[in-house]
Parts: C-alpha cells; sequence; structure tokens
C-alpha cells in the first residue's frame, strides 16, 4: 500500500503542478495552485503524526510545519495582489515565507544529527566549507547588484533579499550536511535533495528573471508546488527512515567531494579576482596561481583522509577478526547474538587432540592446523553463515534460520569429516577431530541461554566418545562460558 502511494502521488503533484503553471496569472490557476497546496500540507501533517519511532516525529513536524508557513505567504500575497494593488504589503508579507525556510532548515538538520550519532564533526567541516561558498556566491548574484543600485543604501527591499539569501543558505547547509553525514543514499535521500534543489532554482528565477525579462514570476508557481509536494512525498515514501535512523559505514572520500571543495575553496578567490581592478594579464594570472595553490592543498587533503581512513579500516577489522585466521572473533558474534531470531542455530565447537599437536610439533605447527581448520569450516557452511575463531582451539557456527534436520545436522556432520581428515605440515599428518554442541533459537531464548546450552552439548560430546555432535535439551543452569568475557 506504500510503495502504491508514493508511486501515484508523484505523477499527480506532476500533472497538478503542470496544471497551475499552464493557468497561472488567472483565477483557474490561483484554485488549481491552493487547491493541489492545501492537499500537500495535509498530506505533510499526516506524515508528521503517523506512528514513528521515538525522537523521530520532530523532523518531520517541522517539515509540515515548513509547508503550512509557505501556503500563508502564498494566500497572503495573493490576496495582496488581487484585492489590494495599492497597498504596500513588503515586510510582513514576508514573515511567513522566511519563517518556513527557518522551519525546513532546522528540519533537515535535525534528521542529520539523528543519522549521524556524534559522526557530524567531518560531514559539518565540508559542509561550512560549501555553505560559505555558496553564501558568497548568492551575495555576488543576488544583494550586491541592488545594493550597487542603491549606492551602497540598505533598504527593506534589500534587507528582505539578505533575508532570503540566508534563507536558501540554510537549507543549502541542511542538506549538505544530511547529505555529507554517514548513511544509506536511497529514494527518499534523492528526493528530499531534488525538492531542497529545486526550491533554490526557483527563488534564483525569483531574483533574477525579472531584469533579464525571460518569463513571468507566476508561471514558477508550478515548479515551487511540485519541489513542495516532492519534499512531502519524501516523508510518505516506506523507505522515509534512511534520512533519519543511524546506518554507520566505512568512511569513503568520493572524488566528488574533493571536486566540490576544490570548487568551494576557488569561490572567494574567482568573485575577488573578477571585481578587482589593474591590468587583465595580472589578475588572470593570480587566478591561475589560486587555482594551482588549491589544487596543491586538495591533494595533500585527499592523501591525509585517505590514510586515516585507512588506519580506521585496519583498526576495525583488528576489533572485530581473528588475525591468525582471519575468521570473525568473539566481539563479532557477542554481537550478532543479540539480534538472533527463532530458528537460528549455534554451534559450539572444541577441536579434540590440538594440545597434542602443540606438544608434540610445537606452536607454529598449531598455528597451521588452525588456519586450515578455519579454511575447511568456511567451505562447508552456507554463505549466510557466520564462522567464528572464540579463541584458542574454540570455534562457532552461527547459521540464521535454519532448520536443524535439513540443514545442520548434515552441517555438523560435513564438519565432523573435514576436520578428521589429516592435515599436511613439514611432512607430518597432523590429526584432530572436534566435539559440537547444537542449540537452536527459540522464542523464549536469550544470548546468554544460546550459548550455555550449545557449551553444555559440547561437554556432552566430549564425554560420550569426541569426534561427534549433540543437539542440546533445555538450558543448564550453570555458566560455563560467556561470550561477553
Amino acid at each position: 500500500m506504500a510503495p502504491l502511494r508514493t508511486r501515484w502521488s508523484l505523477p499527480a503533484a506532476a500533472l497538478v503542478s503542470l496544471s497551475a503553471a499552464v493557468t497561472a496569472g488567472a483565477v483557474i490557476g490561483d484554485v488549481i495552485y491552493f487547491t493541489g497546496y492545501a492537499a500537500v500540507c495535509a498530506a505533510a501533517w499526516w506524515a508528521a503524526l503517523r506512528r514513528v519511532g521515538p525522537g523521530e516525529r520532530w523532523p518531520w513536524l517541522l517539515v509540515a510545519v515548513a509547508q503550512t508557513f509557505w501556503l500563508a505567504g502564498d494566500l497572503v500575497s495573493t490576496i495582496a495582489f488581487r484585492f489590494f494593488p495599492d497597498a504596500d504589503p513588503t515586510g510582513w508579507m514576508d514573515a511567513p515565507w522566511l519563517a518556513g525556510y527557518l522551519a525546513i532548515g532546522t528540519g533537515i538538520m535535525t534528521m542529520a544529527r539523528l543519522r549521524a550519532r556524534g559522526q557530524l564533526r567531518e560531514p559539518l567541516l565540508d559542509m561550512l566549507t560549501l555553505t560559505t561558498a555558496a553564501a558568497i556566491g548568492m551575495w555576488w548574484l543576488l544583494v550586491a547588484p541592488a545594493l550597487e543600485k542603491s549606492g551602497g543604501l540598505y533598504s527593506v527591499g534589500i534587507a528582505l533579499d539578505a533575508g532570503y539569501m540566508l534563507g536558501d543558505v540554510l537549507i543549502t547547509a541542511a542538506v549538505l550536511l544530511l547529505v555529507l553525514s554517514p548513511g544509506t543514499r536511497g529514494a527518499p535521500t534523492r528526493m528530499l535533495v531534488t525538492a531542497v534543489c529545486l526550491r533554490l532554482v526557483t527563488d534564483l528565477g525569483y531574483a533574477v528573471l525579472p531584469h533579464l525579462g525571460v518569463v513571468s514570476l507566476v508561471s514558477l508557481g508550478g515548479l515551487v508546488l511540485f519541489g513542495n509536494a516532492l519534499m512531502v512525498i519524501t516523508a510518505l515514501h516506506p523507505g522515509r527512515a534512511e534520512l533519519i535512523r543511524p546506518n554507520p559505514r566505512t568512511r569513503t572520500l568520493h572524488p566528488a567531494r574533493i571536486v566540490f571543495l576544490g570548487l568551494a575553496l576557488l569561490t572567494a578567490p574567482t568573485v575577488a579576482v573578477a571585481q578587482g581592478s589593474g591590468p587583465q594579464a595580472q589578475r588572470v594570472a593570480l587566478l591561475i596561481a589560486t587555482v594551482a595553490a588549491s589544487a596543491f592543498i586538495l591533494a595533500r587533503f585527499a592523501g591525509a583522509v585517505r590514510e586515516q581512513e585507512r588506519a580506521e579500516r585496519l583498526l576495525a577489522y583488528q576489533a572485530s577478526y581473528d588475525p591468525l585466521t582471519g575468521l570473525a572473533n568473539r566481539r563479532t558474534i557477542t554481537a550478532r547474538l543479540d539480534a538472533c531470531s527463532a530458528g537460528d542455530v549455534l554451534l559450539y565447537l572444541d577441536l579434540d587432540g590440538f594440545k597434542a599437536v602443540n606438544d608434540t610439533y610445537g606452536h607454529d605447527a598449531g598455528d597451521a592446523l588452525l588456519v586450515e581448520v578455519a579454511r575447511r569450516l568456511r567451505a562447508a557452511v552456507r554463505e549466510d553463515d557466520l564462522v567464528v575463531r572464540l579463541g584458542g582451539d574454540e570455534f562457532a557456527l552461527l547459521c540464521p534460520q535454519a532448520s536443524v534436520h535439513a540443514d545442520v545436522i548434515p552441517l555438523a556432520e560435513r564438519v565432523l569429516e573435514a576436520i578428521a581428515a589429516p592435515i599436511g605440515y613439514d611432512g607430518h599428518e597432523l590429526r584432530v577431530g572436534t566435539s559440537i554442541g547444537i542449540a537452536v533459537v527459540d522464542a523464549t531464548t536469550t544470548p546468554g541461554d544460546l550459548v550455555r546450552k550449545a557449551d553444555a552439548a559440547m561437554y556432552e560430546a566430549k564425554r560420550a566418545g569426541r569426534g561427534r555432535w549433540v543437539l542440546a535439551g533445555p538450558p543448564p543452569q550453570p555458566a560455563p562460558l560467556s561470550l561477553a568475557g
């Protein structure tokens, strides 16, 4: 139902927006525009007030508030220009629009903060760099010409131009922070970014087009409506949680990020050179030198970040994987056990005869044997199964949604056979076996119960003669092993 709602709402919004643009300036155009926008606001409030997780409602409430403010501003301005053409509504008429910028910027920044969960330092620095460049460009394009025309004297109109510029800067900063923060980049993110870009394009059109005489301003209303509708469709999307819920990933400095940062660094020097005095050749030389210096700085910056990311990946790998065998370690399976569900199965393995190999052939032979056992275990399991070295000669297999009789018992037999096969080392044949305890997750099983049951079953297999598997019964009372230790 939810995907279908999102699918039909997009073409419906496009059709209504196109109709509003085609009939702009006429009464029927106003009716289409405000009817469509009222529906957009109603959908925004419905999306904000429906059931969501704790703390996740505020961003969507702010989106709904922003849309309501913008609708109020459009309604007030239309009434003022149609029925009171001689009145001067400059100032108070713009208050709802400016309040909408504040609400939408705050809402998107809240999304970024919730999604990043303490990982905002680097995205924040990059966002500030890009936003500073955007502010310089907007000032130069939108406010500076008006100031030059007025002889440097500020007026209410210029102040409002500056206010709208700051509003655009705010939502630009917000969406940059969201995009640069760690997380999933799916359809909701793309739709929200597109909606904000449409808002910026229309604001630029309102500021520039009157001077060019290219198109009537009222015809931009259809584009405004579509951008606002797209923002609300994002809130209705079934995958909208990606904009809020954390989804950590390995950070990578994307080449596009370097390009945008480089352009941001060059914005101020380019404006200064364009507006500066002196011979043209001298200004061009200054610009070339600035570009070269910025390129060197960015190259050094990219190299440093790449080294940092490699070090972080190495540390993360060492914290989660066994350095000898390359298998996941105790910490990894502890985290996975917390997410187990009914039908998952844990196999607890302890090698039989490993101490004799160490004592007879030395620790190097023991290490070689463990590496080969790990390889054989990986070859025996399914792709989704987790193979873990718990420490020493103890291993574990966590098999999600595995039926005991159909999958796990044949797996246990394969593991017994694979490990029992002789292992060649320095002209010798090393032989070990294994005892396996099997525990199945049911509706009442906790991670601690699962481990205790599998461990007890493994010891029962050893007492029964080793080289066999035992399926655990009810969880025992004592706790011979804790994976948290």
